[in-house]
Formats: C-alpha cells, sequence, structure tokens
C-alpha cells in the first residue's frame, strides 16, 4: 500500500455510544455489541499513524432529532415491527457521544442524518477543499453507514480504501459479506497494519520523494 498523507484523509464514522457501547441503546435493545472494542483499538491505531504523519482526519457522527427524522425510515422500522422503539443519537444525549475515540484539536468533523456521510453535508465540499483523492475508512457499522459512505465516496471519484480490521457490524458475517460486496464494487480492503506501514513509509520517504505524490 502506498499513501500520499497530503491527498488522504482518514474518516471515523458513527462511533458513538448509541451503537458501540454496552450502555448504548444497540445494546440495550439486544445487539452484539462485543466486536466493537477490538476494532475500535484498531481505529486508535490508525489515528495514531495518520496523526503522525501529518494526514487529515474526520469525524462522522449521527445525530438524530424529530425535525430531520427519516420518514421513510420511521416506515421501516414500523414494517419490521419496531416502530415506536428508541431512535438512536438524538441531538444532545448521551448516546450521540463519541465512545473512546473524538475528534483532536483543529480535527474535522460532519454531522449526517442518513447512512451515507455525503447525503446532504459539506463532506464532499471539505474531502475537495483539503485536495483529497482517497478516503481511509474505519467505524461502524460494517454493512450500514460504512457500506453506504464508501459507495458514496466511490460514486463521488473518490479512491476509496477501507481498513476492515478497523470496522465491525452487528455479526461477523455481516461484517464478512460487507467487506466481500465492496472489495467487488468500490473499495480497496485493507488492515490497520498496512495502513500504519503506509504513513510510516510516508514520513520516512518526504526527504527525498518530496511533500506530496
Amino acid at each position: 500500500m502506498s499513501l500520499a498523507p497530503c491527498s488522504t484523509v482518514l474518516l471515523v464514522i458513527d462511533v458513538q455510544v448509541d451503537f458501540v457501547a454496552p450502555e448504548g441503546a444497540c445494546a440495550r435493545g439486544g445487539a452484539d455489541v462485543s466486536g466493537m472494542p477490538a476494532a475500535i483499538s484498531r481505529i486508535e491505531d490508525a489515528l495514531g499513524a495518520a496523526r503522525a504523519c501529518g494526514m487529515e482526519v474526520c469525524f462522522v457522527r449521527l445525530e438524530t432529532s424529530p425535525e430531520s427524522d427519516s420518514p421513510a425510515m420511521v416506515r421501516h422500522m414500523a414494517r419490521r415491527g419496531m416502530a415506536g422503539g428508541e431512535v438512536l443519537c438524538r441531538a444532545g444525549s448521551p448516546g450521540a457521544d463519541y465512545w473512546r475515540v473524538r475528534p483532536g484539536p483543529g480535527e474535522r468533523e460532519v454531522t449526517k442524518s442518513r447512512y451515507d456521510a455525503f447525503l446532504e453535508t459539506g463532506l464532499d465540499a471539505l474531502l475537495r477543499r483539503l485536495g483529497a483523492r482517497t478516503v481511509v475508512l474505519t467505524g461502524v457499522s460494517t454493512d450500514c453507514c460504512v457500506d453506504a459512505t464508501a459507495r458514496g465516496a466511490f460514486q463521488r471519484d473518490y479512491d476509496v480504501l477501507v481498513l476492515g480490521d478497523a470496522c465491525a457490524a452487528g455479526t461477523r458475517d455481516f461484517h464478512e459479506a460487507a467487506l466481500e460486496a465492496l472489495s467487488r464494487y468500490a473499495a480497496t480492503i485493507s488492515d490497520t497494519a498496512s495502513f500504519i506501514a503506509a504513513c510510516s513509509a510516508a514520513v520516512r520517504g518526504r526527504e527525498t520523494a518530496g511533500e506530496c505524490s
């Protein structure tokens, strides 16, 4: 793997209490969040490498309100027998807060109300301003918001890299199926160790290869 830090942005998607924490809404509703801590540890590793090489980092988070709730989602949940259930990541609630990882000083943040972080947000405009050609995706869940955002990035002509071990889903099968589909249609699937190695190589090569490539 070869990366140019000045044209690459690391995205951290939806690492929020309601999605990943044992006390969050998903866990309270019976979801298995046991795989989340390992993925978040890898996100922490990726963040360290990105920050060390000067790569831009952007945190993406869901924030909901009665005004932003998707009517189609409400109907979908009703058809699945989940009408009246707890709404995730309500603005101002503890469930909307980050869990274990959060933006550092000067790092970017994008708030979304749908699965795809590009939909009705300023993410694309931000990436264009930063000169991004490649986006590196981490976060949750692999089969939902990571998948939707990866496809959104690909369809806007970004090169998409997904760190598979820095993502998680409700089951291992869902996680693996999402990665397989993304690999076929929209993204290169890699891992955190390879990303860290690429960041380190970029730092070592700056003196001889120039700041950007």
